[in-house]
Parts: structure tokens; C-alpha cells; sequence
């Protein structure tokens, strides 16, 4: 008698359209929990599409079209302090910056070149979360044609709510906030731009 043949080991190929049961502890998907997700994030990013619009430099933020807070601090540049009340009537171009930046490095001689075509405006540098050594250090190596000030314990950057370096704020002749930059500027015709609301 001739023996049976062993069973075939069951493939791809050999299974044909049987259907398989899941085992009886497999997790199962909560396909609600994932739409609801879905939602949510679409939410979000549209949230802040329409907050950020389409220029990645402009972002909203609470002093816009309010006074710019007051500050007095010193100079670094030479002796003295200085406070931004000196400035009124005058537009005001405020940036933070820090020797350790490399962004704010890279912009430094088209804000020295805005400084002395714009002769009206009042440049200023603060500088964020850096010594006071390396910045006198910093700026008696590169040379400045405007005030810089030395902000020790960040107060001025909390007050107008800076984030990071490089920031600028532009301020009209009624010390009023109307816009600012958070990155750094790649070419003085992209300054022009920016400076043009504040020189009305």
C-alpha cells in the first residue's frame, strides 16, 4: 500500500482565498479615536495658516499697535544709558542680537549701512543673553555706527516678548509697535521694505 503524501506546508500561494480570523487578543483599531486626531490636527494647521499668512517673517504677537514698553539701560558703546523715551518723535529700529549668533553676524552690515542712509531714525541694538565682556569685546573689533545697550537680565527682551535672536522691532514716531522681523535681513532692498511703514 502506497503511503500518503505529507501535508503541504501552507503559502501564500497555496492559502487561495480562505479567510483568516484575526488571534483572539489582537488590539483592535479605534478608527474613531484616529478621525478625531485627524480633525484636530487639520484644525491646528489651519489655525495657524491663517494666523502666520504666507510671509514666514511675519508672525502675530500682543504689542502690535501698542506703545513699546519703556526701558532706560546701559550703553555699551560708550559711557551712559539711555532710555527710549530720548527717541520720541523720532521712528525707532530696535534689534536684538548676540555676538554667539550667527543669523545676526550675517545682517549686522546692512543694519550698519540702514543706519547711516536713514539718518531720521534712531538705531538701536540690545543685546540678548550674552556678557557684557565678549559684547564690548565684539563691537570694539567690528566697530558700530549706533547705540548699542546691555540688557543683563533680559528684561527689555521680556517685555516686548522677544523669543530669540535676531528680532526687530519697528516703531513710529508715537512710539507705537507696528511690526516686527524675526529673521535675520539677506539684502538692504529687503530692509527697505520693512523700515518703509514707520517712515510716514
Amino acid at each position: 500500500m502506497t503511503p500518503a503524501p505529507p501535508p503541504r506546508r501552507k503559502t501564500l500561494s497555496t492559502r487561495g482565498n480562505a479567510s483568516v480570523s484575526p488571534p483572539p487578543n489582537a488590539p483592535r483599531v479605534n478608527v474613531v479615536g484616529i478621525v478625531v486626531a485627524l480633525l484636530v490636527i487639520g484644525g491646528l494647521v489651519f489655525i495657524m495658516a491663517r494666523a502666520f499668512g504666507t510671509d514666514p517673517h511675519s508672525v502675530p504677537f500682543m504689542l502690535k499697535g501698542k506703545p513699546a514698553p519703556a526701558f532706560t539701560v546701559k550703553r555699551l558703546d560708550q559711557p551712559g544709558e539711555v532710555s527710549l523715551a530720548q527717541f520720541k518723535g523720532r521712528p525707532v529700529v530696535l534689534n536684538f542680537w548676540a555676538t554667539w549668533c550667527g543669523p545676526c553676524k550675517y545682517e549686522q552690515p546692512i543694519l550698519d549701512l540702514a543706519s547711516q542712509t536713514y539718518k531720521d531714525v534712531a538705531f538701536v541694538g540690545i543685546v540678548f543673553e550674552d556678557t557684557e565682556a565678549n559684547t564690548r569685546r565684539y563691537l570694539a573689533e567690528t566697530g558700530t555706527p549706533y547705540i548699542h545697550l546691555y540688557d543683563p537680565k533680559s528684561t527689555i527682551a521680556v517685555d516686548f516678548g522677544v523669543s530669540g535672536v535676531p528680532e526687530t522691532y519697528f516703531i513710529n514716531r508715537e512710539g507705537i509697535i507696528v511690526k516686527k522681523v524675526i529673521a535675520p535681513f539677506n539684502s538692504p532692498e529687503e530692509f527697505d521694505k520693512e523700515i518703509a511703514e514707520i517712515l510716514q
